[in-house]
Parts: C-alpha cells; sequence; structure tokens
C-alpha cells in the first residue's frame, strides 16, 4: 500500500493569530489563506510539504462543534505532538525566530528515532493554543 499523510487537523481558538504563527513564525506557506480572510473558505491552511498540509480549524467549546465540518464530539481528543522535519540551517533560523517572537523552547532531545531514522537534534514549543510541535533535522 502506497500511504501518504494528506493532512493533520489543529483546533486553534484565533485562526488568524495561528496563521500569523504558523506563516511568519514557523517559515510555512498559507494556503488558502486569502480566502479565509475574504470569507469564501471555512478555514486556513499551511503547506507542510508539496503532499501535507495542516488546517487550523475552530473549535466552539461552548457548542461542542467542529465549525468547518459542523460534526459533534470530535474536538478535545489530544495529540502529544507532531513533528515537521527540516534541514539544519531552517532548523536554526526557527530557533531564532523563536526566540524574536518571545515562543519559549520547552524542550530539547538528541539523537531521537523518527521516520527518517535517527535526528542529532530535536525541539519542542507550543504554539499560541498550546499544541505541541516538535521540529528536528536529519544529517
Amino acid at each position: 500500500m502506497d500511504v501518504r499523510l494528506d493532512h493533520l487537523v489543529c483546533w486553534v481558538s484565533d485562526q488568524l493569530g495561528s496563521l500569523h504563527f504558523y506563516e511568519q513564525v514557523i517559515g510555512l506557506p498559507g494556503v488558502r489563506a486569502e480566502e479565509f480572510k475574504d470569507g469564501k473558505a471555512a478555514f486556513p491552511s499551511v503547506r507542510i510539504s508539496a503532499e501535507t498540509i495542516l488546517d487550523l480549524m475552530a473549535y466552539d467549546a461552548a457548542r461542542g462543534v467542529d465549525e468547518g465540518t459542523g460534526v459533534n464530539g470530535t474536538a478535545g481528543h489530544p495529540i502529544n505532538h507532531f513533528c515537521l522535519a527540516v534541514g539544519k540551517e531552517d532548523f536554526d533560523a526557527l530557533q531564532v525566530r523563536l526566540k524574536q517572537n518571545g515562543v519559549e523552547i520547552t524542550g530539547t532531545s538528541t539523537n531521537t528515532f523518527g521516520a527518517q531514522g535517527i535526528a542529532p537534534e530535536t525541539i519542542y514549543f507550543p504554539d499560541p493554543d498550546g499544541n505541541v510541535l516538535e521540529v528536528r533535522y536529519y544529517e
């Protein structure tokens, strides 16, 4: 079977704020960002790779409804974290941007296993809604 990760969905409280974070701080390009800003898309996304996007979906906690799909009961199921793999130069530049934007690195690891083998360094930090990101590089 040939399987690829198509998309992840993060529940966010402020879609524009999260879009800014993922575009400007993390450095991921927006997908349907202008359509969202113009009211023509229910949510914005950011591109992780040619085949994978991250959807920034609003969740109405008071109603318990996924605002993008109207599905009840799908939110609030936590994941531990998700991981992005970048090159070493981008890894170093990201750390600078995180510091410039007041984002605290909450954890680090060395020589950890992932989809492409052992990564020499990883960092962990939260997005504005507390979703934990891991970023690593491989040599």
